[in-house]
């Protein structure tokens, strides 16, 4: 028979007491042990802090533990996460968080009463400066990491193969989606919204745009998502091929069609895109003399091969696109108005960079990544300084003329890093005298064209305008910048979660 020393405490025999003893116990060792630990009730307000967490307050900018209890976890904790918690009732066992008083290693877990519905919850330090406590880890996954990036690059480099020697059957297919088009601007979110709904039509698609928007991409993406994804792809850029082998390219050849021509057929791009989608990229560009023979192959669904008296049938699904004004080519009588109504079914209007600028950032990272994949390199690393002047740039000539800017910068740069006066300099080699960076520019008078768009559109790029403003003068608070916007914070919430 076991036998306790006559001064050892006895456990309790009911599994409640047994419970309760385990709780206190973990509670007063993570109080101890952690680098810092508070409760909040079900309302958010900090009801207890331990004094390893008081530590942290100078760096919170208070001064007082007065000015810590009893406040609003949001109120003095920025970028905290702690009110999910309260919310949905699930713990979060590791997490990082990042603000001013530095980058942690923490714990949050809800505290239910006796009827299991939440009544408050913890917070726990657990490391502080992880860069140095959790080194071994840190230096484990930036190997981890390290291997990502070279599998990434090898990725890269075979897919780039693939598609210089084309698929395995020669069939040609759409090499972008929805998801390629980067950007969570309000008219970024706004025209692929209009593309998805245009993909799950067979109308012919207009896209509208100056040069370097993403027009083609675009026309990628219409296809991947449409019906006819299973189908070939197949572009032709107008505005490169001469005009005297256009109806070639187009219609195809039959054998010895002329002088010279050969014994085989040739098929055109109609053909080629049969079951699929031709894009028609530059279509302003097109002569007179064929655009008749386009409108007619277009309404009847079949194509007379150049020195052929067949008609060939086709099922093709047309994606035009022109960085020209085709409504005022059509008045000049250089582009046939029948053909002009043909096309313009369902127009598209990509918006050019300069009314996306939010969208730059995370392009700027894109485009850094992707050269770093095809070059072999480390990817570079824009200073805020950069960032804002690149923020603040009319780009003429949108997204191509800013890879263009960054290709070039990162050619010249000695180290991974970028700052403003770089990109300055290497701006006015262009020729381009550099705009004010973005946070500095003056607010200037909109062009009326560029007020020609949705309203609501616009009201939704104010309003994320707006947030952002309010995250920034917060520090990330974002109890602090609902306030300051006079809106309820899970009204905030909505709004980050779904900017469109």
């Amino acid at each position: 028979m076991d036998a306790l020393a006559p001064d050892t405490p006895a456990l309790p025999l009911d599994a409640e007491g047994i419970l309760e003893l385990a709780a206190r116990s973990m509670f007063h060792l993570f109080s101890s042990v952690s680098q810092g630990m508070f409760l909040v009730d079900l309302s958010g307000r900090i009801v207890w802090v331990n004094e390893g967490y008081q530590r942290f307050l100078p760096e919170l900018g208070l001064t007082h533990v007065d000015q810590f209890l009893g406040h609003m976890v949001e109120d003095v904790i920025p970028n905290t996460q702690m009110r999910r918690v309260l919310e949905t009732g699930e713990a979060v066992l590791i997490d990082l968080l990042t603000n001013r008083a530095g980058t942690f290693v923490v714990s949050r877990i809800p505290l239910r009463g006796d009827d299991e519905q939440v009544i408050g919850a913890i917070g726990i330090v657990l490391f502080d400066h992880p860069e140095t406590t959790l080194q071994p880890l840190i230096s484990k996954f930036a190997l981890l990491q390290r291997d990502l990036d070279d599998a990434r690059r090898e990725l890269a480099v075979q897919r780039g193969r693939q598609l210089r020697a084309g698929s395995g059957d020669g069939t040609r297919r759409a090499r972008h989606t929805f998801a390629s088009f980067v950007g969570s601007s309000p008219a970024a979110a706004e025209v692929k919204r209009q593309a998805r709904r245009a993909a799950q039509s067979s109308s012919p698609v207009l896209l509208l745009g100056e040069t370097g928007t993403g027009k083609e991409l675009l026309a990628h993406a219409i296809h991947a998502a449409s019906a006819r994804a299973a189908g070939p792809f197949v572009s032709v850029n107008i505005a490169a091929v001469p005009d005297t082998l256009l109806e070639a390219e187009f219609f195809g050849v039959a054998p010895g069609a002329y002088t010279g021509a050969d014994r085989k057929p040739r098929d055109g791009k109609f053909k080629l895109a049969d079951g699929g989608t031709l894009f028609l990229d530059e279509i302003g560009d097109m002569p007179q003399s064929l655009q008749a023979k386009l409108l007619r192959a277009l309404q009847e669904g079949e194509i007379e091969p150049l020195g052929s008296n067949q008609l060939v049938p086709f099922d093709v699904r047309v994606v035009a696109a022109t960085s020209r004004d085709l409504s005022a080519l059509v008045r000049e009588g250089t582009f046939r108005e029948d053909l002009y109504y043909r096309l313009h079914v369902l127009p598209l209007r990509v918006p050019p960079l300069r009314e996306r600028r939010s969208d730059i950032p995370a392009l700027v990272e894109l485009l850094g990544e992707d050269m770093a994949l095809r070059n072999g390199t480390a990817t570079p690393e824009l200073r805020p300084d950069a960032l804002a002047l690149l923020m603040g740039q009319p780009w003429r000539g949108n997204i191509r003329e800013l890879r263009n800017v960054l290709e070039q910068a990162a050619m010249r740069s000695e180290s991974q890093s970028i700052d403003a006066e770089q990109l300055t300099r290497i701006l006015r080699e262009t020729g381009v005298e550099p705009a004010a960076p973005l946070a500095e520019a003056a607010p200037a008078v909109a062009d009326d064209r560029a007020l020609l768009r949705p309203l609501a559109e616009q009201v939704a790029e104010v309003e994320q305008r707006a947030i952002a403003a309010a995250l920034r003068a917060s520090a990330g608070n974002k109890q602090a910048a609902a306030r300051a916007l006079g809106i309820s914070r899970a009204t905030l919430y909505g709004r980050l979660e779904n900017p469109e």
